[in-house]
């Protein structure tokens, strides 16, 4: 896509043990034409993580002050801690015509839709609840009394899965890859993206001779 035409802002959110962000990152190995938006959050770096990379690690002062700054296109507390999304970063890669993804939750999700509502939101859900406590143990970096709040805060989360475009059930990996990617390559070919692209050869084809 040219840099005349929009981007794409993709949404992605899931219960936190759903296996979201494994998804995201394999999806964006297979589709090296979408730009990971990195969060903001006040939460404390898991092993392996990087600033910069996986998130921009934070201060809640810091945050609140960005927060009252206008900064954030969506921004949201999540298992006690803050996160959120920067609108000036986002609307730059939209603007040179790169499709964007946004690992969020759900409350960050309903805000973007009334700012903009021709985003393509996809909600991962986990197989069982059984396999979503097995995979938020699995992690080994929560405390107890984490996982035990992530799992309480799972039902409000999934109550909400009706709300977005899509839904994508993780329970064998590859399926669900391969269903996000489906949804990815049928929306770049939606009439509206593609009669943008190919305005020319329209034109040439509808062309008397």
């Amino acid at each position: 896509m040219s840099a005349n035409h929009g981007g794409t802002l993709f949404i992605v959110a899931a219960p936190s043990g759903a296996g979201k962000s494994t998804l995201v990152n394999a999806l964006l190995e297979r589709e090296p034409g979408i730009s990971l938006s990195i969060s903001h959050t006040t939460r404390p770096p898991r092993p392996g993580e990087q600033y910069g990379r996986h998130y921009y690690f934070v201060e809640r002062a810091e945050f609140e002050r960005e927060v009252a700054e206008g900064i954030f296109l969506e921004h949201a507390e999540v298992h006690g801690n803050f996160y959120g999304t920067s609108c000036k970063t986002v609307q730059e890669l939209l603007e040179q015509g790169r499709d964007v993804l946004l690992e969020i939750d759900w409350q960050g999700a309903a805000q973007i839709r009334k700012t903009k509502p021709d985003c393509v939101s996809v909600f991962i859900l986990p197989p069982s609840r059984t396999e979503l406590e097995r995979r938020l143990r699995g992690r080994g970096s929560d405390s107890e009394e984490v996982i035990e709040r992530r799992l309480r805060n799972s039902r409000g989360e999934i109550a909400h899965a009706h709300e977005f475009d899509y839904i994508v059930v993780n329970d064998r990996f590859e399926d669900a890859l391969d269903g996000i990617q489906a949804i990815v390559r049928a929306v770049r070919q939606r009439s509206e993206l593609q009669c943008q692209r190919h305005e020319a050869l329209i034109g040439e084809l509808l062309a008397e001779d």
